[in-house]
């Protein structure tokens, strides 16, 4: 049992105190009905002054853990991204797909964040604890719409990841980030460069990334990408026509390992070719969440509040108080008869002065 208090005691003090000396005083002063009423009183003043001292029984929960590791996933969805060269026949972006929540559920108390990118980059997940979003949003991702498509760069989402991990670093240094980028390493149109040459650094990104992976999709056969125009009935996992590169034939994409490998050496992370589902764990053997956990778990106490008995005893108290000064209200005057005409009847002169009637 512990007492929150409503008001800080020395204020509690000086309120009910001298309310309870009076009512103790009035007790052994008085006798019958006015001590039975000053009994009544006094137990009012304790039962207001329980409330206010708010006694409450601690429960102990035991909260979530949730570590300072923010994950940060980016995810390249151009239309190479739906060739059909991973696990056999798959789509590179099958692949994404699996290893989005395998990550998760080997990190299971991180933070988690998405970036896409294909013609542009987006944020598509906010930081945050859920890692069923990611789930969802792992089950719905399509490659971009080929008619939109402005060929693959690999350098695309610097600006943005740039934003988003100078932010991180701001907010919450002492966290730990670790960025996994999903690709397949073609630079067709590089932002920062001329097509298929080098591509725009990431590694002044180096010292805000504690851990990670490039993960590179595709093989080096290639494989032949379904279009996709924004309707269910088309992109990878469909009976859709394939992508035709400029002599009509159907368009051959293939994995660039050499890109991938640079862009994990500029970020000071590890690159893996995954060309099937296989375990990701080694991906974040690294990272102990017991270690570094900011909180680790813990026990969170709430309080469950147990003055409603007194509120109930007060309440029949006041009732009680209300009935009896109710009772002592002084009753009105005799009423004078009436006339047959609804007046008062007037009294006879002299009546009840010693006059002669």
């Amino acid at each position: 049992m512990t007492l929150r208090m409503m008001w800080p005691l020395w204020l509690t003090l000086i309120v009910f105190l001298p309310l309870l000396v009076l009512a103790v005083w009035k007790i052994r002063t008085t006798h019958g009905e006015r001590r039975r009423d000053w009994l009544r009183r006094g137990a009012i003043v304790l039962a207001t002054a329980i409330i206010a001292l708010t006694p409450a029984i601690p429960r102990t929960l035991e909260e979530s853990l949730i570590s300072n590791v923010e994950m940060y996933f980016v995810v390249d969805r151009t239309g190479s991204m739906a060739a059909e060269d991973y696990d056999g026949d798959r789509a590179r972006l099958e692949g994404v797909q699996a290893d989005l929540v395998a990550l998760t559920q080997a990190m299971p108390a991180a933070r988690y964040s998405i970036l896409a990118f294909d013609s542009q980059t987006t944020s598509q997940l906010p930081l945050t604890t859920d890692s069923r979003a990611v789930r969802a949003w792992a089950d719905t991702v399509k490659q971009e719409i080929t008619a939109y498509s402005a060929g693959s760069s690999i350098d695309r989402p610097l600006e943005a990841l740039t934003e988003t991990l100078n932010g991180a670093a701001e907010r919450n240094p002492e966290n730990v980030r670790l960025v996994f980028i999903f690709s397949d390493g073609e630079n067709t149109n590089g932002s920062d460069s001329q097509a298929g040459g080098d591509f725009a650094s990431f590694a002044d990104l180096e010292p805000l990334v504690d851990g990670g992976a490039v993960l590179g999709y595709g093989t080096a056969e290639g494989g032949n990408m379904r279009s996709y125009d924004g309707t269910s009935e088309t992109g990878f996992g469909t009976d859709a026509p394939y992508i035709t590169d400029e002599n009509g034939e159907p368009g051959v994409s293939q994995i660039d390992e050499t890109n991938l490998r640079t862009l994990a050496d500029q970020l000071g992370i590890d690159y893996t070719h995954r060309i099937t589902e296989d375990p990701v764990d080694q991906l974040v053997e690294g990272v102990d969440v017991q270690e570094i956990a900011s909180d680790g778990r813990r026990d969170l106490t709430t309080y469950e509040d147990v003055y409603w008995p007194f509120a109930i005893v007060l309440g029949l108290l006041l009732a009680w108080e209300a009935w009896d000064l109710t009772r002592e209200v002084p009753k009105s005057g005799r009423k004078r008869p009436k006339r047959d005409d609804g007046e008062p009847a007037r009294e006879p002169v002299g009546a009840g002065h010693g006059g002669v009637q």
